[in-house]
């Protein structure tokens, strides 16, 4: 993947425009915002929660960070699609967290709306991360056919899963 500013990795410096293989980066962020996110996810909906402040500062913090390596890494126009995610999340979030919930006897509507800010956060940048790496294990980025072909397939393949999800709590 070519970068869209310049960023060390390993000590190693790279500039924008620079090719990194995305083994160097998507492992590293798929495990470290699986862990942040798994965090924020706890301490929102755990049994004893965290203050308010707490739970913003804590993933605020995370998510900004995120958010600025996602444009050094990935460029603004990829970032665009991290809003197509997050308006595929708002059903996917309501199915997968409120399935998630479920398996501790709870659902997204035993807490208040402000609790919930933290863990779509991250929902939204994981599944934006998914993507990236769908698009380079495909070989789909810079091929615009193929592109629009994995987009589509991503598109219907969320539907699809966030529709048993939901219709599975039915």
């Amino acid at each position: 993947m070519k970068l869209h500013s310049g960023l060390t990795i390993n000590g190693k410096k790279y500039k924008a425009g620079d090719e990194v293989s995305g083994w160097s980066v998507y492992p590293f962020f798929l495990m470290h915002m699986g862990i942040f996110g798994a965090s924020g996810f706890f301490m929102a909906y755990g049994a004893n929660g965290v203050e308010l402040f707490f739970l913003y500062l804590h993933g605020g913090i995370a998510i900004l960070a995120y958010v600025v390596f996602y444009l050094t890494i990935f460029g603004g126009e990829e970032v665009k699609w991290m809003f197509i995610n997050a308006a595929l999340g708002l059903f996917g979030i309501y199915a997968e967290i409120n399935y998630i919930l479920s398996w501790f006897g709870k659902a997204l509507s035993d807490f208040p709306p402000t609790v919930h800010v933290t863990p779509f956060l991250y929902y939204i940048l994981y599944t934006f991360l998914l993507r990236q790496a769908l698009l380079d294990a495909t070989g789909s980025r810079e091929n615009s056919h193929r592109r629009r072909k994995v987009e589509i397939a991503y598109v219907i393949g969320s539907v699809l899963l966030y529709g048993a999800l939901y219709l599975a709590q039915r």
